[in-house]
């Protein structure tokens, strides 16, 4: 499958300058890139999240191993919630000869490479826990840098597409994080590989990245006061920004929400005998419905030239396959709902992505705001637990779970209509 579209006048996107908005396709090579850093990035969060941490946790204390991961991984998303935008905003202002982008893609791996290895030889808590928030902070400033990369260097009727593969990239490297774990013994050789596919993932796009260089001139003045300040994007002068990061936070809950209790369901709502093996089933299907929808629903929309119709519906696929799992509690149920769910996902993923990159405030921000978006990404895994506990302790178990997940993903889908400036 060819990952860009030729058309007539495709050529290097290093003759876009550095903060005009870009009118020409770009090519196969350079996307192939941008996608490839995603699967490098996404395997060294998710080998870890899914398994390596858990298990070191246990290697360093059995009896409070839960107590350890909740502890690691709770400072690491703290770290998440802060890097992104701030390493955005740095990177926009970057007026190295590489470009904007390139040097914070690159010293950003490189940070978590040296992060994941010093992991394997992890002696404590405490240094388990400081080297997880590294990993956090370097993966989280190259995503912040690539991110932007994409509505610096892509036309707006190319994103759809470029954003599908983008998202697809994600989903790939999760999926790869959990092979990883699972194929290597023991949590060292895992943090090991992880790094080496975290350097490997990298390097196409950093030696074909053909990023603009920042003219001086045009570099924003600077002062702690103006940068903190920045990091509010005012929904009152940018609504249509602020419409945007509302709904993809409130469709990012949705699925968080769904996904956070999946072996805790199936284990004890559901009945399944082999809940961890049922988690692997249900995720397995999820994310091979989410490339595939990535995909074609980025195309589907660059071809439409609409966003906002996709987006509505794909929210709404979303929010119904948490009432598939509220009312049908069986592993039948579950796999027709997972299915839905990636079905939702995918399409969400790369149309929602796109229509976010035409909603920026201002070129010379573009690595900032969409760190600011990317909060809308992180802030729900912290929230998540904190509604969803409740609810299945004390209000109603997973029925009042997964309706109440619904009810906020549609939410999102009504909220996108107040995005004006988009179709």
């Amino acid at each position: 499958m060819s990952l860009s579209r030729p058309v007539p006048g495709d050529a290097s996107p290093a003759r876009v300058p550095a903060l005009a908005e870009p009118a020409v396709n770009v090519r196969a090579g350079w996307i192939a890139g941008v996608v490839l850093v995603n699967v490098g990035i996404n395997a060294a969060f998710f080998g870890p999240l899914q398994v390596l941490l858990a298990q070191q946790a246990q290697v360093l204390d059995p009896v409070n191993k839960e107590v350890i991961l909740a502890l690691v991984t709770g400072c690491g998303a703290a770290v998440s919630l802060v890097a992104n935008p701030i390493f955005g905003a740095f990177s926009d202002r970057t007026t190295s000869r590489f470009g904007r982008r390139v040097p914070w893609v690159l010293g950003g791996v490189i940070l978590g490479v040296a992060a994941l290895l010093g992991l394997a030889g992890a002696p404590n808590i405490a240094a388990m826990t400081i080297l997880w928030c590294l990993v956090q902070t370097g993966c989280n400033g190259a995503v912040a840098a690539i991110t932007a990369t994409v509505p610096d260097r892509v036309p707006r009727g190319q994103r759809g597409w470029v954003g599908g593969l983008f998202s697809m990239g994600v989903t790939v490297g999760i999926v790869g994080g959990a092979v990883i774990a699972a194929a290597v013994a023991g949590f060292a050789a895992g943090y090991v590989v992880c790094a080496i596919v975290l350097f490997l993932c990298v390097v196409p796009y950093v030696s074909n990245s053909q990023d603009a260089r920042l003219d001086p001139a045009d570099r924003p003045a600077f002062s702690w006061s103006r940068f903190a300040a920045g990091f509010y994007v005012s929904p009152r002068r940018y609504p249509d920004f602020g419409w945007a990061w509302l709904t993809r936070f409130l469709v990012n809950l949705d699925n968080h929400m769904v996904t956070l209790y999946l072996f805790f369901f199936l284990q004890d709502a559901v009945g399944y005998p082999e809940p961890a093996n049922g988690v692997l089933i249900l995720t397995g299907l999820y994310a091979a419905m989410t490339i595939v929808t990535a995909v074609l629903g980025g195309r589907l929309s660059d071809w439409m030239g609409k966003r906002k119709p996709l987006v509505i519906a794909s929210s709404a696929v979303i929010a119904s396959a948490s009432l598939i799992l509220a009312f049908f509690p069986t592993m039948t149920g579950a796999v027709i709902g997972a299915l839905v769910l990636g079905i939702g996902f995918g399409a969400y993923l790369a149309v929602d992505f796109a229509l976010i990159t035409e909603v920026l405030p201002t070129a010379a921000d573009r690595g900032k705001d969409m760190g600011v978006i990317n909060v809308a990404n992180s802030l729900p895994q912290v929230l998540a637990p904190v509604i969803a506990a409740p609810l299945v302790l004390t209000a109603g178990g997973y029925l009042s779970l997964y309706v109440t997940a619904a009810a906020i993903g549609l939410l999102g889908a009504v909220f996108v209509v107040k995005i004006k400036s988009v179709a």
